[in-house]
């Protein structure tokens, strides 16, 4: 059976204090909407319907980005959840197969879960997510009957006996598309929001003598975002399973509550992370690596029995080559770093190529930008750059060539030759104490 989603994101999150729209905001460098759409793909659906409303422009330009397929559609007035998804009626024309809603704002729905939403909607008309609360307070109750789900009753309209349940309603739901907006059609706004909830589609489709019932999830799946301290929450939760996963699966992490995960970071057994590491997004570690403490990585390839840092910045574009060794204060950004070359400290190469055992010395700069356009650096296999040499792009060093220490580069220096230019030392005896006899007489005159 076909499936289909439909996220709602139009909620203004006003708790979040922020310009940002609500689900832009971010959880390990993926915005809400982004893992909600993640978890939504597990499903592999037909069709992907979000409903957008505060902040659309912004909000429908990032689902783009993320999935130039899916369809955006606009809740001009925020009258409830049920009038929110009634706004993906004409997207999800014509689709015969089981839709289930999803929210912008809630992160950690699992693969699993969703899976059985589906499986349970191939015998159930309609199929709500919910989950055992620890602290029920304001979530709406399931009101069940074996099985059977009778109705969902909101805090707010619950009596005592109802407020008792446990029970509570994530508000994801799964249905058949036709029976899900003939129902939806049905919503009234007789209750105390005046809005028209979705979750009155369970009473209205037991009046049908249609079937409704529930599967469960861990109430941490259910977590939403409203304020910035949930936000904070979701990220730590983020980073709790991606460490656990990631030591599990074979990485060891010298300190593991200090290193921080992206969404998508690949990092592969037997690899080393010392204290404090940050993986933006976009980052792929291979087998063996160590990435010792205080690195920063983002939007880069890391190979098998690669070193990086301490207190190293990987920026995007960087590809380092197996056994290759990146240092203490280096920068690389754009650039490949071939098998076993070697930039060990206090330089930045952007925009270049770093042949095989190559070997860059302290202080060397890739001069990539003019002000307006960046060029690149070529350095030769096997060359070596002595320190604090500037290499002026475009250029070119060759196979085993070679600069002398403070050599400024302008022009490609051929395979096997040294390049030198700097301008000779004069040095001129005795009058450095001289100097600084002057210099003290000054100043005892000034004080």
């Amino acid at each position: 059976m076909q499936t289909a989603l439909v996220i709602l994101a139009a909620g203004m999150g006003s708790r979040m204090k922020s310009d940002i729209p609500k689900v832009l905001h971010e959880v390990a460098g993926l915005p809400l909407i982004g893992h909600a759409m993640k978890a939504g793909a597990s499903v592999s659906p037909a069709r992907t319907v979000v409903v957008t409303g505060h902040g659309a422009d912004a909000v429908e330009a990032v689902v783009a980005r993320l999935d130039p397929d899916a369809v955006c559609v606009r809740q001009a007035e925020q009258l409830g959840t049920g009038h929110a998804v009634d706004q993906a009626r004409e997207a999800l024309a014509g689709f015969k197969g089981t839709v289930i809603v999803l929210y912008g704002d809630t992160p950690f729905v699992s693969a699993e879960t969703l899976q059985a939403l589906v499986a349970s909607s191939e015998t159930s008309d309609v199929t709500v997510l919910g989950f055992e609360a620890q602290d029920p307070a304001l979530y709406g109750r399931l009101i069940t009957d074996g099985d059977a789900l009778e109705r969902i009753v909101e805090a707010k309209d619950a009596s005592e006996e109802e407020l008792a349940v446990t029970l509570c309603n994530s508000g994801v739901i799964a249905a058949g598309c036709e029976t899900l907006f003939k129902l939806i059609a049905d919503v009234g706004n007789e209750n105390a929001s005046g809005e028209y909830y979705l979750t009155d589609v369970v009473g209205l489709a037991r009046d049908k003598g249609l079937s409704a019932t529930y599967v469960t999830c861990p109430e941490a799946e259910t977590m939403g975002i409203n304020d910035r301290a949930q936000l904070a929450s979701a990220e730590g939760v983020f980073q709790s399973r991606a460490r656990h996963e990631a030591m599990l699966s074979g990485v060891t992490l010298a300190e593991p509550d200090s290193v921080y995960f992206a969404h998508d970071t690949e990092i592969a057994r037997d690899v080393w992370v010392g204290p404090n590491v940050v993986f933006g997004p976009g980052v792929s570690v291979r087998e063996g690596a160590r990435v010792q403490a205080f690195s920063h990585l983002e939007g880069c390839v890391v190979g098998s029995d690669a070193t990086v840092g301490p207190f190293a910045r990987l920026r995007p574009g960087a590809d380092l080559a197996s056994g290759s060794r990146v240092g203490n204060f280096v920068e690389i950004k754009n650039a490949v770093i071939e098998q076993g070359a070697k930039v060990n400290h206090l330089s930045y190469v952007g925009d270049a190529h770093v042949g095989a055992a190559a070997n860059i010395g302290a202080g060397t700069i890739t001069c990539n930008y003019d002000g307006v356009m960046k060029h690149r650096t070529e350095i030769g296999a096997g060359a070596f750059v002595g320190s604090n040499t500037l290499l002026v792009a475009p250029v070119k060093m060759g196979a085993e060539a070679m600069t002398a220490s403070g050599t400024v580069v302008t022009e490609d220096v051929p395979d096997g030759a040294l390049a030198i230019g700097r301008a000779k030392a004069v040095i001129k005896p005795g009058f450095a104490r001289k100097l600084m006899q002057l210099l003290r007489a000054k100043k005892m005159k000034r004080d």
